[in-house]
């Protein structure tokens, strides 16, 4: 398929540890949005915001460094001895990643600031995530051109992203709390707002990668843009399912409604491991049509 490359298993570990940055970055900018967009939410609630985001952030530090060393073994040529070879890794700083990493790294230190007690740890932690948002825009599909309108879209759609994922597992805590009706009401609120701007952002980034309605189906890139898009929309199914029946059937008090809840919510998660795989996959072994 044009514009794809062959998966090897240095590839496939790319293509994990990607993923698995890209989770523990939504994970650590999402969650000081959540909390301060929920201020008057449940403290069990908010506290599990404030740990998940901090254990995202611990984890980001460490995929770091993999992604350095599996970087370095995909250039050397010499397998993953390439990844502790120490010109290799010097040719990695010096890529995009490397200026990707320093932006990256402050952001996830600066997330850390939601451990101190005072407001002030909490105001650095939201410029933690802004930092984190940034860091994706210097590296990657963002560094084409028009890059500023790139880097932008770019940038709204991982911190409405950032909210939605981040927000998944404390409301599936909230489901089963006193008061976690008016939480995931609230949420549904809010989300009525960031679905359309996340939608349009990252339908504008696409777009301008694609560059036609033909390349959706012509090119490796927009075969996985399209499997990825089709994951998108069972997601959002299911939060329409949740805003309009499973929290008005929780609000109310019917029986099993919060089971139910916490059921959609995990599968949702679930979907969400499936779109950050497939994100990962696009961003790795394809080449956006423009390129080509």
């Amino acid at each position: 398929m044009e514009g794809g490359t062959a998966i090897d298993g240095l590839t496939a570990c790319a293509i994990i540890a990607k993923a698995i940055g890209y989770a523990a970055a939504l994970l650590a900018m999402g969650g000081p949005l959540f909390v301060i967009a929920f201020r008057q939410a449940p403290a069990t609630v908010l506290q599990m915001a404030r740990q998940i985001a901090v254990a995202a952030a611990m984890i980001g530090i460490a995929v770091l460094a993999v992604r350095f060393g599996i970087r370095a073994a995909r250039i050397s040529g010499m397998g993953f001895a390439g990844a502790v070879d120490p010109m290799m890794l010097g040719f990695v700083w010096d890529s995009p990643l490397g200026t990707a990493a320093i932006w990256r790294m402050a952001g996830y230190l600066c997330v850390l600031g939601l451990m101190l007690p005072k407001r002030g740890g909490f105001a650095v932690s939201l410029i933690g995530a802004g930092l984190l948002a940034v860091s994706y825009t210097r590296v990657g599909h963002a560094l084409s051109d028009p890059q500023m309108l790139l880097s932008a879209l770019l940038v709204v759609h991982l911190l409405a992203v950032a909210l939605w994922v981040a927000a998944l597992l404390p409301l599936r805590r909230a489901a089963s709390v006193p008061g976690g009706a008016a939480l995931l009401h609230g949420f549904g609120v809010l989300a009525s707002v960031t679905v359309p701007i996340l939608i349009v952002a990252g339908l504008g980034f696409a777009w301008i990668m694609a560059g036609s309605l033909w390349a959706l189906i012509g090119t490796a890139y927009g075969l996985m843009l399209l499997a990825k898009v089709a994951l998108v929309s069972i997601l959002l199914m299911l939060a329409a399912l949740n805003k309009w029946r499973l929290v008005p059937a929780l609000a109310r008090g019917l029986p099993e409604a919060d089971k139910a809840l916490r059921r959609a919510i995990t599968l949702e998660v679930a979907i969400v491991g499936l779109i950050l795989l497939a994100t990962a996959t696009l961003t790795s072994v394809t080449t956006p049509p423009i390129h080509l």
